[in-house]
């Protein structure tokens, strides 16, 4: 019984194939110049203008030492390397504030939006324009590096970009 059902699925299966197939024959006849039977594709327009492959360059990473807001010599160095490339960007850059796992989920989405602010200062300082620049804090949230320990650990306290 069930292998009957099976092959009358096959037959109507393909049954419908065949028509779908059949329906989407043309006669032959020269149509792209009319509107009323040619197809949306055969009446567009192509797009000769060059495409731009210029990679896009990502923004840095800062990372914070434990329990802190400020920015190191290595978190400056990576704000000063990317707002240049912040102040060319046509959209708005969220600032996302990260922080390892340890800590309440209250402190680490307060120290996370510590560290999400700390970095638009300086961006702001260094001209990017405070209007471009938005802060999110998502705490402990989305760990970059798995793991209970100081190695994954110095990798989660972050604070990383995204282009809107």
């Amino acid at each position: 019984m069930r292998r009957l059902a099976n092959q009358a699925g096959t037959v109507a299966l393909m049954g419908l194939l065949a028509f779908s197939f059949s329906a989407c024959q043309t006669t032959g006849e020269d149509t792209a110049g009319d509107a009323s039977t040619g197809s949306e594709f055969q009446q567009a327009e192509v797009d000769t203008a060059p495409v731009d492959t210029t990679p896009i360059r990502e923004f840095g990473t800062v990372y914070f030492a434990y329990d802190k807001s400020d920015l190191d010599a290595d978190g400056r160095t990576t704000l000063k390397n990317d707002a240049g490339l912040m102040q060319q960007a046509k959209g708005s850059v969220v600032v996302q504030g990260y922080t390892d796992e340890r800590g309440t989920w209250e402190y680490n989405l307060a120290l996370g939006e510590r560290r999400a602010t700390s970095v638009k200062s300086y961006l702001v300082n260094l001209g990017v324009p405070g209007s471009q620049l938005r802060t999110v804090s998502y705490g402990e949230a989305d760990p970059a590096v798995a793991g209970n320990n100081e190695s994954a650990w110095r990798f989660n306290r972050r604070v990383t970009f995204k282009a809107e």
